[in-house]
Formats: C-alpha cells, structure tokens, sequence
C-alpha cells in the first residue's frame, strides 16, 4: 500500500506548524511525507508579519509534480489564502480521488491573526469542504489550553495512522491518544524576546545620552531594528524610540529641575547637535519649551 502523506499548506520559519511541522511529525511516526506550499511566511515566535502567497499555477506545478510521481493517497490540506489556489486544488483532487483528504482549518494563528479571508473560505467550503473524508472540528482536540500548531500536529498524525490502513475512528483514537503524550512545548519556538528586552534596556540606560537612533541600538543587540520594534510592542507595548526617547526626556527633566546646569550644557552633555535641537525635542514630547517647564517646576 502506498504510505506517502502529501500536505499542502503553508510555511512556519519557527517549525512549529505549516509544512515543516507536518515533515517533521510524520517522519517522527515513521511516515513518508511530501509537501507542496501555498505560502512562504515571514514569521517568529512573535508572529506572522509578511505572507507572500503563492499564484494557482506555481501550486499546481507543485501538485501535479507530487501526484503523478508518487501517488499520494492520503492528502492533509491547511492554509489556503488564495482563491484561485482552492479552485485549482478542487479540481485536481476530484480528478485525482485520493483514498482520503483531511483538511484542517487554518483561519486564525494562535496569537489571533487573520489568515484567511471570508471570500476564500466561502471558496473552500463551496468546493473544497465536499470533497473532503475528513474536516477537523475544535472538538477533535484534547481538552485543555491550545498550543502553537496543535491543530497541526493532530491532523499530522491523523494523516499517518490513515496511511497505516487504519478507520477514521482509529486513526482519529490513535493520533489524540499521540497528540496528549507530545510535551506541552513541543511546537513552541525558543523566543529569545525577554531577555532581549531586558538587553535592549541596560543598553538604553548606558548609551542613552550618546545615541537616540533605534539603528544603533540594534546594531549592538546584533538584530533588525524591525525584530527589536516587535519585541517592544509586544513586551512593552511601546516602539524602541519611544523608550530611548522617554528615557532622553527623564534625563532632561531630571537635569531642569535638580540643576542649574544652562540648557547648552544638557544640550551637549546629552548628545544633541545644539540647544536648538533640545529645545524642539523637548517641546515636541511636552507641549512646552525647556525654559517654560523650568520655570514651573523649580
């Protein structure tokens, strides 16, 4: 019997879901697996912030590459972003009739995005959702808190103990029965974000009255200025500048009111270019100039 598991579905940089957990699941079982991607993700463990979806053509080269050569007959179908892509895959697979197909909704990512439109899922449940053998409910889930690609990992097994011969009922009793004995971290990425965060602060405090541009800052934490924004917002709430820039105006403030240091002093002393430049600074971030703050709060 043919064992091969062909997955359609999305990539996951991180390996916690998409095509790179389904490989790595299904051979971890001791299946064979083949993979053709709907869309390339730009991702982390902070989540997805980029697709580029991929047009119905290039899927179906991919498709027709897999079936004609190796014959899959259990198909696990997951993200599908386009709708030209269900159409085509509707079409292959009523031609093809593959012995089983599971899809596994994928509409939200466990930190609440978006990833499907309302157009393309009423496209897949308009001529995708029938010719499924399996459609993966909430329900077919263990109880408990969700995990990142949970959803993933027991439509994975499920594909495998199908490949094995096994009933629905079996294969389904079987891949639950695997999916509670997986570490609750098993698809979570390492995310370096906390102690990132807390790198990003000391460096702040130490550089702050040298450098303002969240460029440096990255530079020293060897990141991209965009990875830092994301880690900030998502531990802080706040941008980069907006912390290098309150810790500036703390320092600023601090030097008004317990000094009597003349403003191009702080200027210079803070790594402005001039006490032109401090002043528009500080008016900017506190509705009044240096000068006025001064004389209300001393």
């Amino acid at each position: 019997m043919n064992t091969t598991i062909l997955t359609i579905t999305g990539s996951d940089g991180t390996g916690g879901s998409g095509v790179q957990a389904d490989i790595r699941l299904i051979h971890e079982l001791g299946g064979r697996a083949a993979s053709v991607i709907t869309s390339i993700t730009v991702q982390n463990t902070l989540g997805i912030q980029e697709f580029h979806d991929l047009p119905a053509s290039v899927v179906r080269q991919q498709v027709e590459a897999i079936i004609n050569d190796l014959q899959p007959q259990i198909v696990k179908i997951g993200l599908l972003r386009r709708t030209d892509v269900v159409e085509m895959l509707a079409e292959v697979l009523r031609k093809y009739q593959p012995r089983q197909i599971i899809y596994a909704p994928v509409l939200t990512s466990t930190k609440g995005e978006q990833l499907v439109s309302a157009t393309v899922y009423e496209s897949i449940k308009r001529l995708l959702l029938p010719l499924c053998t399996i459609v993966l409910r909430p329900s077919d889930l263990p109880t408990g808190p969700r995990h990142h690609g949970d959803a993933n990992q027991l439509a994975s097994a499920l594909a495998y103990y199908l490949s094995l011969g096994e009933t629905q009922r079996d294969a389904m009793l079987h891949a639950q029965t695997y999916l509670k004995a997986l570490p609750a971290d098993y698809a979570e990425g390492n995310s370096r974000s906390e102690e990132l965060y807390n790198q990003f602060l000391m460096a702040v405090e130490h550089y702050f009255n040298c450098y303002a541009d969240v460029a440096f800052y990255a530079e020293q934490l060897n990141v991209s200025a965009r990875y830092l924004g994301q880690v900030t917002r998502r531990i802080n709430g706040r941008s980069p500048k907006a912390i290098i820039d309150e810790r500036i105006m703390n320092e600023i403030t601090s030097l008004l009111t317990s000094t009597n240091r003349p403003l191009k002093d702080i200027a210079q002393r803070l790594g402005f270019s001039s006490q032109a430049h401090l002043s528009r600074f500080f008016k900017k971030h506190k509705g009044q100039s240096p000068t006025e703050f001064q004389h209300k709060n001393k």
